[in-house]
């Protein structure tokens, strides 16, 4: 089941690609940093997701990270019905990161939480988190470099 806010933005968004061989994750934030959608799909239905998002959301670029399979994914992405401009962000550490940011959005409950978060493994792929976090390097970049 996707996460998603249930406001549409009123700006362009940017598609946090976060690519792999057996699944993807995928994140729609606004450069304000507002959160519209999360999820992680397997990789057979990754191209059609993103192609039902942009449907839904006023995407204007995609943010992937740089590593696992990436340039045969941005070669496919290439291959869309108007192909969006694909940005490659650094993704190491970005995986340790994500368990962090797992835990801050989605707080442990019972005996989960008396673990050390070093520890604690969270239920579910964080590919999706992954994605948000490609987006705020992508942003991060940004306001670095204009600064």
């Amino acid at each position: 089941m996707p996460n998603s806010s249930s406001t549409l933005p009123n700006q362009p968004v940017i598609l946090g690609f976060d690519p792999g061989r057996q699944k993807c994750g995928l994140a729609v934030m606004g450069l304000d940093r507002s959160l519209f959608y999360h999820q992680v799909v397997s990789a057979d239905t990754a191209i059609t997701t993103i192609e039902d998002l942009r449907q839904q959301f006023p995407v204007s670029m995609v943010v992937m990270g740089n590593q696992t399979s990436s340039q045969s994914w941005k070669q496919q992405l290439a291959e869309v019905a108007d192909p969006l401009r694909v940005v490659l962000v650094d993704e190491r550490y970005s995986s340790l990161e994500a368990r962090d940011r797992y835990w801050q959005m989605y707080p442990p409950r019972g005996l989960t939480r008396l673990l050390p978060q070093g520890m604690r493994t969270p239920p579910r792929p964080i590919d999706d988190i992954v994605a948000i976090l490609l987006i705020e390097r992508y942003l991060e970049r940004l306001t670095s470099n204009s600064a």
